[in-house]
C-alpha cells in the first residue's frame, strides 16, 4: 500500500520567496460554515457564518497553508461570543505562524420581540457581522455590526401635507469597534429606538394602530437617523470608534436617501 506516511511530499509553502513582497492579507473567503453564537444575555442561537480568514505572509515565505484554516474550524468549541472569536482569532495566528491576521463572520441573527399592544412574539431578522483582526506591531481590535430595518416618516411631508406623511423602511448599519463587551441586541436596540418606529415581524390590528401613529408622533429625517445613534454610540464608554449609515428606501421616489456618520470616542 502506497501509504502517504511512507514516502515524502514537499511543503512547497514553506519554500522561499525571492520577490521581496509581504502579502497583508491571505487566506479563505467565501467559507459557509455552521456557528453558535452566544450574546451577552447568555442565550445561543445556531447559524451559519459566511467567513473569512486571513493572515499576513512574510516577504520571504512562499506561501500560507489554506487547510489550516479550515482545520481550525473543524476543532470542537463552545457557542462563540466575542471572547470565543477572539480565542479562534489567536489559534489561528499561532497554528497559520502569523503576527497579523483578520477573521470576518457575517450571519443571520434572529431577535425574538413582542408586538406593542397584542404582545404576540415574532422573530425579527438582522444581517450581522463581526471583524477580529491584528495589523503587524498593532493591537487586536474587534468590531460589531448590524444592519437593522426600522420605519422611518418625513418630518418635511407632516408639516406641509393636510393629512398623512410619507413613510418608508430604512436599514440602518450601526458598526462598533470596541474596547469593552457590547452584545448585538444592544447594538439593534440603539437603532429601534431612535427611529420614527421599530419594525415586527407579526402585528395584529391594534399593533398597525400603535406603530403608525408612533411613526406619525416622531419624524425623523435620514439625517436625524444617524446623528441621533451616534451620539448614543459616542457617550458609550465600551466604544472606541463607531459608524451609522441609513439608507431609506424612499416611498415617493424610485432613489434612497442616504446618510453616513463616523467618528472616534476619546482614551477613557
Amino acid at each position: 500500500m502506497n501509504a502517504p506516511e511512507k514516502f515524502f511530499l514537499p511543503d512547497v509553502q514553506s519554500s522561499a520567496d525571492h520577490r521581496a513582497l509581504a502579502i497583508q492579507h491571505v487566506g479563505v473567503r467565501g467559507l459557509r460554515y455552521p456557528m453558535a453564537v452566544r450574546d451577552l444575555d447568555g442565550g445561543v442561537q445556531h447559524t451559519v457564518a459566511t467567513l473569512e480568514m486571513t493572515v499576513g505572509l512574510p516577504a520571504d515565505v512562499k506561501g500560507t497553508h489554506m487547510s489550516r484554516f479550515v482545520e481550525l474550524l473543524e476543532a470542537e468549541r463552545d457557542a462563540l461570543d466575542l471572547d470565543g472569536l477572539r480565542g479562534l482569532f489567536a489559534d489561528m495566528l499561532l497554528r497559520l505562524e502569523a503576527s497579523s491576521g483578520r477573521i470576518e463572520a457575517r450571519f443571520p441573527w434572529f431577535m425574538k420581540k413582542a408586538a406593542p399592544v397584542s404582545g404576540v412574539e415574532s422573530l425579527l431578522d438582522i444581517d450581522a457581522r463581526v471583524v477580529v483582526e491584528k495589523a503587524e506591531r498593532g493591537e487586536i481590535r474587534s468590531t460589531l455590526e448590524a444592519v437593522v430595518p426600522v420605519t422611518s416618516l418625513c418630518p418635511c411631508s407632516k408639516k406641509i401635507s393636510a393629512y398623512g406623511a410619507h413613510n418608508q423602511r430604512s436599514h440602518i448599519t450601526l458598526s462598533a469597534t470596541l474596547r469593552g463587551d457590547l452584545g448585538l441586541r444592544e447594538l439593534v436596540r440603539m437603532a429601534e429606538e431612535e427611529a420614527s418606529c421599530e419594525v415586527f415581524g407579526l402585528l395584529k390590528r391594534p399593533d398597525e394602530k400603535w406603530v403608525t401613529e408612533r411613526a406619525y408622533d416622531n419624524p425623523k429625517f435620514v439625517e436625524d437617523l444617524v446623528r441621533d445613534i451616534a451620539l448614543r454610540l459616542r457617550a458609550d464608554g465600551r466604544v472606541a470608534s463607531w459608524r451609522v449609515q441609513s439608507e431609506n428606501f424612499e416611498s415617493i421616489h424610485n432613489h434612497s436617501a442616504y446618510a453616513l456618520i463616523e467618528g472616534e470616542n476619546a482614551p477613557e
